[in-house]
Order: C-alpha cells, then structure tokens, then sequence
C-alpha cells in the first residue's frame, strides 16, 4: 500500500517534468510540440540522439535542469516499480505456499463454496466458534476480502474436481453450496457425493423448486434464504414477541439467553440418566427445550423421566456462561 502511495506521487511528478520539459523547448527553443516531446524523452532517458541539440544558452540551462530532475526522478519511478513487482510477486507466491500448507492439514473442516455475503457470513459464524472453515471462490476481489479478514481461502472454480480435491474434501467434515445459481450447487453437490460419500451437505436454493433436485442429488439440508426472510419478516409484523425471544436466544452477543444445540458424547457422565437424575436444571439453569435422536427425530418438550442416550443432541437454552459450562461437563 505504501508503495502503491509513492508510486502514485512519482508518476505524477514525472509527468510533469515531462510537460514542463516539452512547453520550454517549444518556447525557448521554438520546436514543435512533437519535436520538444520527443527532445524530452530522449533526454529523460538518457539516450541522447543529439539530432535536436538547444541552441540558445537558456535552452542549455532549461535542458540541464531537466537532467537533473527528471533523469533522476525517471530512475526512482522505475526502481519503485521493480520493487513494488518483485515484493507484491513474492507475497503472492509465499502466500499462496503457506495457505496450501495450512489447508493440507486441515481435517473435519467445513468447505464453503461461494463467498457472497452468505458465504462469508457463514464462514464468520464458524470462525466464531473455532470450526475449522475455507472458502472457494474464483473471483480475485472476494480471495483479496478473505485473506483481509483472515479467512482460509482457495482460489478456484468449486464445480471442478481438482478444485475441491485441493480444499481436502476427502477430510471434510461438510460443504456449503452457496454459489449464485441452483445448477452450480447441483453440480458441487453431486461431484462432493462422488468423492466423499459421508460428507454433510447442505445447499442454498434460489427456486423453490429446485429444493427437491438439491435433495435427490445428495444434499442433507436445503434452505431458500428467501423463504426464511420472508417467513421472518411476517412472523415480526404477526408475533413480534415471539421473533424477539429467537432472536435473543440466538444472537451470539446476547447476554441474557442463549440457546445452543449440545451433543451427548461416549464419555458423557449423563448418559442413562433420567433428565431429572441428571441435574441439568438445577446445576446449570437450562432448559432442555428439545432432543434429536441420532436417527434424526426430534422430541419437543421432553419429560422429566426420559433417558439421555449416547449420540443425543440437547437442545439446551439459558445463560451463556450456563451453557458452556455445561457444554464442558458433557466432555467430561
């Protein structure tokens, strides 16, 4: 950026001197415009053809003085250049060698293709909670956004198999399609399928019919960003207590409550207990609002007996610090 700067500076110098230079040996001198031009190049750099010499003593002066400034101004310019080509060059490649590293050792990461405002807002969330994330995206403006923001990107197209091959799909925990059209989420979705078949996969769809394709195609989860606005924006103007309770429980900088969804792991001290023998409620303060089974069920409301099994998601809401706590105790 700084280079940027003073290349800016120099160049407009420079070519002031060059039409300083070409005015005085118009006037001075009396050649054309074109023949004093030509004088000032040839003697900016220094290659003196000596077809065009001044012939008065204040030509002499006026063409010394352009040496002095303008030859050296003409090699800062130059030098500038070189420099700024060769350093913004090595970043690139040293960069580029770095985050093919970084990406190489990443493992049960989730790839997210499109870096729209979507994409990035997804990519922000998991950042959030330290999930490991990349973007794909092959447009230079949104690979320059991400690497400002210090996202893991990879420059490409993501319907390309080499393309997801490099972004380590095959250690993938889970991709993202949220490019522009139906059809390239279409494409991504079956060519993720055929190179991890245990990949979670979720799609934006811009039609609703499209929804049921993105599905059959191997997607486990689709949603229409357009359908949830609306829905939201309904539910603000029919229930808008019930939208401020969501948003509060789901807003990530809310300190009153949070609603979070918790999984029951082997080791888990909770497992085979009654919600009630548990001691979730009075220990941490939360309410277990529901539970999803491995098997993908959901129980709304769960009763106070039921038996918390392995592999259980608890859909647990409280205080923030209450969840993590007992986020924590189930790792335990």
């Amino acid at each position: 950026m700084i280079f940027t700067t003073k290349i800016k500076i120099s160049l407009i110098i420079l070519l002031t001197i060059f039409i300083i230079g070409t005015i005085g040996f118009h006037l001075i001198e009396g050649w054309s415009l074109v023949d004093s031009f030509y004088v000032c190049i040839a003697t900016l750099s220094t290659v003196g053809y000596g077809d065009f010499v001044p012939e008065t003593t204040a030509g002499k002066f006026f063409a010394v003085s352009v040496i002095i400034f303008g030859v050296g101004m003409m090699f800062y310019t130059l030098v500038l250049l070189a420099e700024t080509f060769i350093e913004g060059r090595l970043s690139l490649l040293l960069g580029r060698g770095k985050l093919e590293k970084i990406i190489e050792k990443m493992s049960d990461h989730y790839i997210i293709c499109g870096g729209g405002r979507i994409g990035f807002l997804i990519c922000r969330e998991l950042m959030a909670e330290k999930i490991p994330c990349l973007i794909i995206d092959n447009n230079p403006e949104v690979t320059q956004k991400a690497q400002e923001e210090g996202f893991i990107y990879c420059k490409g197209d993501a319907t390309q198999d080499k393309v997801l091959l490099a972004a380590g799909i095959k250690r993938a925990k889970g991709i993202v399609c949220v490019l522009p059209s139906d059809a390239e989420n279409l494409y991504v979705i079956l060519t993720a399928k055929e190179l991890n078949q245990k990949i979670y996969i979720m799609a934006r769809s811009e039609e609703e019919e499209s929804e049921r394709r993105l599905l059959r195609a191997g997607a486990d989860k689709v949603m229409s960003p357009y359908t949830l606005g609306g829905v939201r924006m309904a539910m603000a103007i029919l229930r808008p207590a019930m939208l401020d309770f969501i948003e509060i429980t789901t807003n990530r900088q809310s300190l009153e409550l949070r609603m979070e969804e918790i999984s029951i792991c082997p080791n888990s001290p909770f497992i085979s207990k009654t919600l009630e023998d548990s001691g979730i409620r009075k220990r941490f303060g939360l309410i277990i609002v529901a539970v999803k089974k491995d098997s993908g069920k959901m129980i709304f409301n769960p009763m106070a007996n039921y038996v918390i099994e392995e592999g259980d998601r608890l859909i647990s809401m409280g205080e923030d610090e209450n969840v993590k706590k007992f986020a924590q105790s189930c790792l335990a």
